[in-house]
Parts: C-alpha cells; structure tokens; sequence
C-alpha cells in the first residue's frame, strides 16, 4: 500500500514539473497574432514565415506591430520593418524603423527613428536595445531624453525601467528653461527630476554665470542642489568651496569651508569659512575668519575683518566690497584699524570708517574718516577728514605732530611726499641738529593751512599759510606737557602685525541646515547690510 502512495505521488510531482516547464514555454513564445499575408520560406537553412500588412506578435504582456516581419519559429525570432512598435503593459511604448526581436532571451534591438516612451519621459536614438528580463534599455552612438522639465543630450544611455533610473555616459549636456549641464557622467530620476553628478560638472545659467563641481545632485524640479568641491563663476567673481548649496529658483547660493572668492579684475582674493550669494540682489556675503589679499605696490595688502560684503553690480560705481567690526589691514609699509571699509571699485578707493587708525613708514595717522586712493596698484594719496591727527617718530624717537580739520596725504614710489592741512592746523616738530642729530628744540606753530613735505620718511620742509603762529622751545624749557597737541594718542602697540593677520579661529554655526537656509533666503534688500551681515 505504501508503495502505491509513493508510485502516484511521483506521478503527481513529474506532471506538476511538465506543467511548469510547459508554462514557462509557452510564456516565452512569440505568438503571430495577424497579417494580411503569409507567406512560407527558408533562410540559411531555416525555415521561416515572412509576414506583411497589419502584422501583430504577442508575448506575455508584450505587443509587436508592423508593416512587415520574418517569423522564425524555431529560434523564436523576428525582424520586423516599416512602422514597428513595441508596447510593453501600460508603462513602455518602443518604436522604430527596424527590430530583431530574441524571444528566448526577451531582448529588443530597435534602430532607426526610436522613440523610447514612458508615461513621463521620451527617448530619442537610433540604436535601442530592451532587455525586457532586466527591464533595462539602452543606446549607443548618441541619444535624447525629453520630458516635462529637461532635456539631455549624451553619447551613451542606460535606462532602468524598474527604478525609473537612467545613466548617461560620454559628452552629456542637460538643458532646461535656465539652465545647461555638461558632464562626462550624469545619473538622473525620471520620476524624481533629481541629477546625480559623480564626474567634474559644467552648469551655465541664463546669464552666463557657470558653476564647476565634482560631484553633488541637482533637484531640477524645484532648482536645488548640493555639490561638492566646486566653484561659481560670475562676470567678476569666481566662488569655490568644499560644499555647495544652490538654490537656483530663489537665486541664493551658500557655499561652505575652504571658501576662496577671487576678483578676476581687481587682483584680489578673499577667503573664509562661510560665503552666500544673493543672485538677483548681486552680492555676496563671506564670514567665518574672512581674510582679503589684494596686489598693491608690487606687495600684498592683508584685509581682515569679522564679515564682508562684495557688492557685484552691473553699475560700475556700486561695485564695491564692505568689511564689517574689528577691521585690520596689513601691508609691508601700511597698516590699519577701523570699524568698518569699504573698498570702491571703479576708483580703487578705500574708505575707513569709525575710529580709522592707520601707520605708514613711521608715520600714525587718525581722523573720523580717513580714505586711501590706490592708482596703477600702487598707494596714491590719503584722504583724512574732522579731527585729523598725524604723528612721525623721528630717529631719535621723538614724535611730530600735526593736527587739523582735514588733511591729504600724497604717496611717491610707495613713499610719504606731502601733507596738506586744511583748517585750524596745529604742529609741533622737534629740530635736530643736522650733523650731530641731537635736539635742537621744539617748534610749535598754529596755522590755519599748511604743507609738510617729506623726504625719505623724514620732513624735509614745512610751508604755513594765513597768519602763522610759531613759538620756538630751547630743550632746557621743554615740559611733558609741552610735547605733544591736546587729544595725542599714541597707539603703536595696536598696529597689526603680519602672523596675527592671518591667524584666526573657525566661526562658529557653520552647519547648513533647512532653517537657517530659509532664513537667508527670506532676507531682502540693501537697507541693513550690517544686519544681514552677521553671522546665524
């Protein structure tokens, strides 16, 4: 009895197995479902049935249509001609002028006019190949993708039906309504609209800035991305970075550590920690340590400062970069203090403000503002304005004064030429005898105007206007009091110095997150620059 049991469930399993085997054959046969003529014939030693008019294949959930085909059954083979189309379910539309189709091996060769379809996208080459087991498609010798956002241009494609996922290899160019992306390799989400850069990366947007990175993703629905290691290029200003942040819809771009931001024009260079770019309001905001290098003199002119702003705009008289709170600038031969500067373009003008303290070859100069003229690279002329202070160390190191309204102060071969004193001038100078050096006395004169010319750091004359005042003080009859013009401030020990320049600490909150990402971007306008300056 057991072995009849055994006997009939053998039976029952090989049927079942003969059953499976004969579904998975009949599921990959291609079946001709109609033609308006057959006809019977033999190619190579293969018999085969050539088709033509309103011809029909089936396989699975796959439809074939065409003006003419050769049916080869053994192989389970065609080749279609004239209109050919393949429709796979409801998803997949294919069509060309030419097709061999393998039905053992489920794969479609297209060429000719192919148009590749989804419900999202078209596809547009001349060399298709559909691998239906793999749902993969994919095209050689150059190809298009179209669809409602974008448009892409490349040598090689691969299309993952599954995944809605396609790879464009070789001399891949994106375009869209803003924007063009060339790239050696670009992975891109059909269904998403999201581009994968993991190749060096050209993007030109309508105004002809271009952006260089190395790998990131780019939402082109919605116009953001995030890069690594890249850099922005607009008309005056080339802005690179470890990490990038563009959002391409709202003009804001965030770049983060390594920040270099280079002037193409003006021979100047500025680094940090952090810079954000206001595409349409032109200007760029860099914090976190900023430091400027700019060529002066045949020399390098240091700018630090806690925020800077660099103004690029279309007028070449607000071009301009603003530095914000505890400014220090160094230069081999000058070096300042102030609150605040801002360097003008168009006349290579540099205005401190707020307590500006600067020295120069021996020389201490204050006002309430003070502005320095560059010309042909080189320092031309200081500009001092209210309560303006001059102060020389001599060699002995007594300290010339000369005090007024305002002063000018010309610069020859990097060196201090004159000063000119523009009301209520005040001076007082110490004489030196010329062969021994030793003080003479002290020369103190009121005037309303006068010059000062210097040779070699040194004052060589000094020329008084309108109604001079001069009192002459042996050194015997010199007090302390004496020595010096009422509001004297001598600040050497606050005179920057090179290694305390370009040190500095890492800012603090340099971590981009959606928060403060919408918070800049909600900021408008110029009015308050110091308050979009500041650091989150």
């Amino acid at each position: 009895m057991l072995k009849i049991k055994l006997f009939f469930t053998l039976v029952l399993l090989t049927l079942s197995f003969v059953s499976v085997a004969q579904d998975n054959e009949q599921g990959s046969k291609v079946n001709l479902e109609r033609a308006d003529i057959l006809e019977n014939g033999t190619k190579d030693g293969e018999s085969f049935q050539k088709l033509i008019g309103n011809v029909l294949f089936s396989q699975n959930d796959t439809k074939i249509y065409c003006d003419s085909a050769y049916l080869f059954k053994i192989t389970n083979s065609i080749e279609a001609y004239g209109y050919v189309k393949v429709i796979q379910g409801d998803t997949i539309t294919i069509t060309g002028r030419k097709l061999i189709y393998l039905g053992n091996d489920r794969i479609a060769q297209m060429r000719n006019d192919v148009e590749f379809k989804t419900p999202s996208t078209t596809l547009y080459t001349d060399h298709l190949d559909f691998d239906r087991n793999e749902q993969l498609a994919y095209y050689f010798q150059g190809g298009k993708l179209i669809d409602s956002t974008n448009q892409v241009t490349s040598d090689k494609g691969y299309y993952l039906a599954r995944t809605k996922i396609i790879s464009f290899k070789k001399e891949v160019v994106l375009t869209n309504d803003s924007e063009t992306l060339e790239s050696d390799t670009l992975v891109y989400n059909t269904r998403t609209r999201v581009a994968f850069f993991v190749a060096p990366t050209k993007v030109t947007d309508e105004d002809g800035n271009v952006a260089n990175y190395n790998e990131g993703s780019y939402n082109t629905k919605i116009k953001k991305s995030i890069l690594l290691y890249g850099d922005i290029e607009s008309e005056d200003y080339i802005l690179s970075g470890n990490k990038l942040f563009l959002d391409n819809l709202n003009g804001y771009y965030r770049v983060t550590k390594n920040v270099v931001m280079t002037h193409k024009k003006e021979d100047m260079i500025i680094y940090g920690d952090v810079a954000e770019h206001w595409k349409n309001r032109r200007f760029t905001k860099i914090y976190g340590n900023p430091l400027v290098k700019k060529v002066v003199d045949q020399d390098t002119l240091y700018l630090r400062a806690d925020t800077l702003i660099a103004i690029d705009s279309q007028k070449e008289e607000e071009k301009k970069l603003i530095a914000f709170d505890n400014v220090r600038i160094y230069k081999t031969d000058l070096q300042g203090l102030s609150d605040s500067l801002v360097y003008v373009s168009l006349d290579s003008m540099f205005y401190f403000r707020k307590d500006p303290i600067l020295w120069t070859t021996g020389t201490q100069v204050t006002a309430d503002s003070i502005n320095l003229l560059i010309r042909n690279k080189t320092l031309d002329q200081m500009n001092m304005y209210s309560n303006s202070f001059l102060i020389y160390e001599d060699s002995l190191l007594y300290h010339n004064q000369v005090k007024g309204r305002n002063m000018v102060a010309y610069f020859e071969k990097e060196e201090l030429h004159k000063i000119d004193v523009d009301g209520n001038g005040e001076s007082i100078y110490f004489a030196l005898d010329e062969k021994t050096a030793d003080l003479v006395g002290m020369n103190k004169i009121l005037c309303s105007t006068m010059t000062i010319k210097f040779d070699k750091g040194k004052v060589q004359d000094i020329f008084f206007y309108t109604n001079p005042d001069a009192t002459f003080i042996p050194p015997h009859e010199l007090a302390d009091p004496d020595k010096t013009l009422k509001n004297y401030d001598w600040r050497s020990k606050e005179k920057p110095q090179l290694e305390t320049i370009l040190s500095g600490e890492p800012a603090e909150d340099l971590t981009l997150t959606e928060e403060s990402v919408k918070k800049e971007i909600e900021v408008s306008g110029l009015g308050a620059l110091k308050e979009i300056a500041k650091p989150n």
